[in-house]
């Protein structure tokens, strides 16, 4: 029987998603890589450069990988839910970028009665 939560919903996820990405370090990993995943996408395109286009992998998963062995110190989502954690990276960025990110925490923590040692 496996253990893992089967989540029913993109939203029930990122919650989920958060509480994994409690360390600032490791969210702002997050919004760095995601940067360079767009920048190389939209640059591979507008150049006609695969070679920016095949990193984009490595700047999305490098950064953020780091980000959770070194310093979030658990296992990326990523390995489990690879669809939902790509968008939620992206949700993240915008979270991020919004100044949202602080709330969107502190609400996903209280929800699921995850205790942030981080904050």
């Amino acid at each position: 029987m496996s253990t893992t939560k089967t989540y029913t919903s993109f939203w029930e996820f990122y919650e989920y998603y958060l509480t994994e990405h409690s360390r600032p370090i490791n969210h702002w990993l997050h919004f760095v890589g995601t940067f360079f995943v767009i920048a190389c996408l939209v640059l591979g395109l507008l150049t006609a450069n695969g070679k920016l286009l095949f990193a984009m992998p490595f700047f999305g998963y490098g950064f953020a990988w780091f980000g959770h062995f070194i310093f979030e110190k658990n296992r990326p989502a990523t390995f489990i839910y690879p669809l939902y954690s790509l968008g939620s990276d992206f949700v993240m960025f915008w979270h991020i970028l919004t100044r949202q990110i602080g709330q969107r925490m502190d609400n996903a923590h209280q929800k699921l009665g995850v205790i942030n040692k981080w904050k």
